[in-house]
């Protein structure tokens, strides 16, 4: 992954560039780590948005973010290359043309092995718009899951999020009886020492380019997942 580029290639303080899933000319896919934020927010610090110099190779622009994961949330991130991208991929996202699979492993679990959660989400407070309740009034919300295993009071499920709202899918899971482990706002992890939040954006399907084979990326599980995936029946 050498750059064209004449200016000297910039740090890689976050180690980034092994981390990019799929590379080329207009996208990129980047396997974004738990605990770093793709925007600032009020407490300040690191974000990923600061570090995306480092992923130019030889381009003019800086990359841009094509959507958002939590900052507590690994796996997937979209990133367009330039204008033109960004455009085609905030269209498709729009359209729910791009496939995006979760994995979580919640506390308890669903008794069906498949379903749909359609539930309506609103922010709990205007002046925290990112802190979400159910809501019947509020933004329709649908969610499919499926069980890929159990074992210790835990499940491993795939979730497929139809629409994108924010926190969708920790609510929808906290809500229907099983939160996701390691969730300090809609479970029961303490927001000190906890096991981290066990959710990972673990596969996209990017239909870009009609002429081209669909752009797929995969993320592995995180160290701090494996545990309990293992325990729910996950071989690596």
């Amino acid at each position: 992954m050498s750059s064209t580029s004449p200016h000297p290639v910039p740090d890689d303080p976050l180690g980034l560039i092994p981390r990019l899933l799929h590379r080329d000319a207009s996208v990129l896919v980047l396997n974004k780590p738990a605990g770093l934020p793709v925007h600032k927010g009020p407490g300040g610090g690191v974000t990923l948005s600061d570090q995306l110099d480092v992923l130019r190779f030889g381009l003019p622009r800086v990359p841009e973010l094509a959507h958002r994961l939590d900052k507590d949330t690994a796996g997937c991130l979209v990133l367009g290359r330039h204008r033109r991208a960004l455009e085609r991929l905030g269209q498709m996202f729009k359209r729910g043309e791009v496939s995006k699979t979760y994995w979580a492993v919640v506390e308890g679990g669903p008794k069906e092995e498949a379903g749909e959660i359609a539930m309506a989400m609103s922010p709990r407070d205007p002046k925290r718009g990112w802190w979400m309740k159910a809501d019947p009034k509020g933004q329709p919300a649908l969610t499919r899951f499926r069980v890929l295993g159990r074992g210790e009071g835990l499940s491993w499920l795939a979730l497929e999020p139809v629409t994108g709202r924010t926190h969708q899918l920790r609510l929808h899971c906290a809500e229907s009886g099983f939160p996701i482990l390691g969730d300090t706002i809609y479970g029961t992890a303490s927001r000190q020492g906890g096991p981290g939040l066990h959710l990972l954006a673990r596969s996209v399907v990017i239909p870009f380019d009609p002429k081209r084979p669909a752009i797929t990326a995969e993320a592995p599980p995180p160290a701090a997942m494996t545990a309990a995936l293992t325990s729910c029946g996950w071989a690596e």
